[in-house]
């Protein structure tokens, strides 16, 4: 346990890290008219009656005095997707509002779009706050989105993601066994399969084979296509691209042969009502995870993936 006499400051402030905080943009226009905005993770609400928010800001930083008096000011909590926006209104000496789209809200303050909520509001109080100087303001208006809002915890973005409830056992039951619903090859593996499901039907439908619909599929992307990169691509799966599936695919006028493999428009046609359906099959379950937990979902494939890649080559790029 460390005393305040002998605090240091970077191990302070990687302790307050630990603490998971959305991520707002504030936004207001200077006397002059030019907007003003920065990338603030000091937001919280005050209160609901009346309701009333606060955030704060450096006293060393120019655009402070913008926000004082009665002055109009809207807080953009920002969505997943706005990561970039947030990097662009950390930083100083750049026209942070180049380029973008803005809306009209109750007052002149730059009111950004997509975000997961936004607050329009007028400054009610001002506070000292040691080195930061805290704003509290009554909210005019609001709206807010279905987005996954960003979250910034330990020195990094991050996504929220509610608590799962058991899988495959009693609430109260501690299994102990080398083989359980934690392990994260019997979760990864009864996801898939539990997915693919929801499509299998027009798989069955074109007589395709799992390793069939990943070679369409990659032929989607990128073709034409050769026997060894396409089985570069697909080997991590246990799926081969047999030279007899793909000449069986030919002979069913799913896939042409020239200078590697093409799909045929038959082939075209039949891939892209597989890929409809999967797509369908992911709206359904976007729709009971909702939208914040999907994309939880997706980041933390895409670092399990990252974490466990054998190095396969990248498939959407140009070739």
């Amino acid at each position: 346990m460390k005393s305040a006499s002998s605090f240091d400051a970077r191990d302070f402030r990687q302790a307050l890290s630990m603490f998971a905080t959305g991520v707002t943009i504030v936004t207001a226009r200077g006397d002059d008219g030019e907007p003003v905005g920065l990338t603030v993770n000091s937001f919280n609400s005050v209160s609901l009656t009346p309701p009333m928010v606060l955030w704060s800001i450096a006293k060393s930083a120019r655009s402070r005095p913008v926000f004082s008096g009665d002055a109009h000011w809207n807080v953009h909590i920002l969505a997943e997707e706005q990561e970039a926006l947030s990097n662009r209104f950390s930083r100083a000496g750049e026209d942070k509002f180049f380029g973008l789209t803005l809306e009209r809200g109750v007052s002149d303050a730059p009111l950004l779009p997509g975000c997961s909520a936004r607050f329009q509001c007028q400054t009610a109080f001002e506070y000292d706050g040691g080195d930061h100087t805290i704003f509290v303001g009554k909210v005019i208006a609001y709206d807010r989105s279905n987005r996954a809002p960003l979250l910034y915890l330990s020195g990094a973005y991050a996504l929220a993601s509610r608590r799962a409830a058991d899988v495959a056992t009693q609430p109260s039951a501690m299994p102990s066994a080398p083989y359980s619903e934690n392990l994260l090859g019997y979760l990864l593996g009864r996801a898939h399969y539990q997915f693919m499901a929801g499509f299998r039907q027009r798989l069955q439908h074109y007589a395709l084979s799992d390793a069939d619909f990943f070679i369409l599929s990659l032929l989607v992307v990128r073709e034409p296509m050769g026997d060894d990169e396409l089985a570069t691509h697909i080997g991590y799966t246990g799926a081969a691209a047999d030279p007899r599936s793909l000449l069986s695919m030919v002979d069913r006028g799913l896939l042409l042969q020239a200078d590697g493999y093409r799909l045929s428009p038959a082939g075209r046609d039949a891939i892209l009502d597989v890929l409809a359906s999967a797509k369908s099959a992911e709206a359904q379950l976007v729709q009971q995870l909702g939208e914040q937990d999907a994309a939880s979902l997706r980041n933390l494939l895409k670092k399990c993936i990252l974490a466990s890649d054998p190095g396969l080559p990248a498939l959407w790029t140009t070739p």
